[in-house]
């Protein structure tokens, strides 16, 4: 087996790791000093730095924002240069750009001017106020007190979703390049308390701990999901395939299996290292990144 590499280097800091107003830098990319696997690991939704105009024109605390986040996902995989793969960060908030989106789905209902007819204004994120810019925390409480402009949610998407998507694209061809084929694993979390996560087993409920998202196939070789399944099992976890989450934006959109580029998405369950109340680190996460 291939040892662990202790030189993995941080190729751009990370501001601190509680929420904070700023400054923004778009992402970070942990890297090892070689690349040796053949894997990408992208976290979008782990970012926790809250500019302080953002916060300012939402009705909530910060703390309601960061009900949104996939919070501390990035520590929970930040082993993975040490194995020889890169794992790119948003630095940004969920709420305030959601990096696993279209660039452009936006809710017009959000805006005080009219949108350009290349914004897809029809999705069904954008219809449950989860679009590229939000409308609502994942609870369904409205963000902002008064409508946007359009150049405020340009600004933004230009500022940290493109950049984002740069990088992310770059490592994944650097990664082809290298290695003749990509694994881009997508790094997200889940709510423990959403039904949908739940199964029936014998006479009780359990939620699953992580479900594994290859939109049914089309985005990654069924062979690399069996394999992610299998090992997530042997761990001792309870693992769902596709639902409640098939994969979002970026599965689908970096996904090409005949390429030679396989997409999948994993989702964790929350209550296994984290207080999702407070938004803070249980004694679960040393524990979860021993397992993984």
């Amino acid at each position: 087996m291939t040892q662990p590499d202790d030189s993995a280097q941080t190729l751009l800091e990370e501001p601190g790791p509680d929420a904070s107003p700023g400054p923004l830098s778009p992402w970070r990319v942990l890297a090892p000093s070689v690349q040796t696997a053949p894997v990408v690991f992208a976290s979008p939704h782990s970012g926790r730095d809250y500019p302080p105009d953002f916060i300012a024109a939402s009705k909530l605390d910060v703390l309601r924002l960061r009900q949104s986040e996939d919070a501390f996902m990035d520590e929970v995989f930040d082993a993975a240069p040490k194995w020889g793969a890169p794992l790119l960060c948003a630095q940004f908030p969920r709420a305030y750009v959601d990096a696993n989106r279209e660039a452009f789905e936006l809710d017009p209902e959000m805006f005080s001017d009219p949108l350009p007819n290349y914004v897809n204004t029809s999705s069904p994120r954008v219809s449950a106020g989860l679009g590229t810019i939000a409308r609502v925390v994942t609870d369904s409480e409205p963000i902002y007190h008064a409508p946007l402009r359009f150049a405020d949610a340009k600004r933004r998407i230009e500022c940290y979703h493109q950049p984002y998507h740069r990088t992310l694209k770059g490592l994944v061809e650097k990664t082809k390049r290298r290695f003749g084929g990509c694994l881009l694993i997508d790094c997200h979390s889940m709510p423990s308390t959403q039904e949908a996560i739940s199964l029936k087993a014998g006479n009780g409920t359990k939620a699953f701990d992580v479900v594994l998202g290859d939109c049914f196939s089309t985005a990654c070789a069924p062979a690399v999901t069996d394999i992610a399944q299998q090992a997530f099992e042997a761990m001792g976890f309870i693992v769902a395939r596709n639902k409640p989450y098939a994969g979002g934006f970026t599965t689908r959109h970096y996904g090409r299996p005949g390429n030679g580029v396989h997409v999948l998405q994993i989702e964790i369950n929350r209550a296994l290292y984290m207080d999702e109340k407070r938004i803070t680190r249980s004694a679960g996460l040393p524990r979860l990144k021993r397992r993984i």
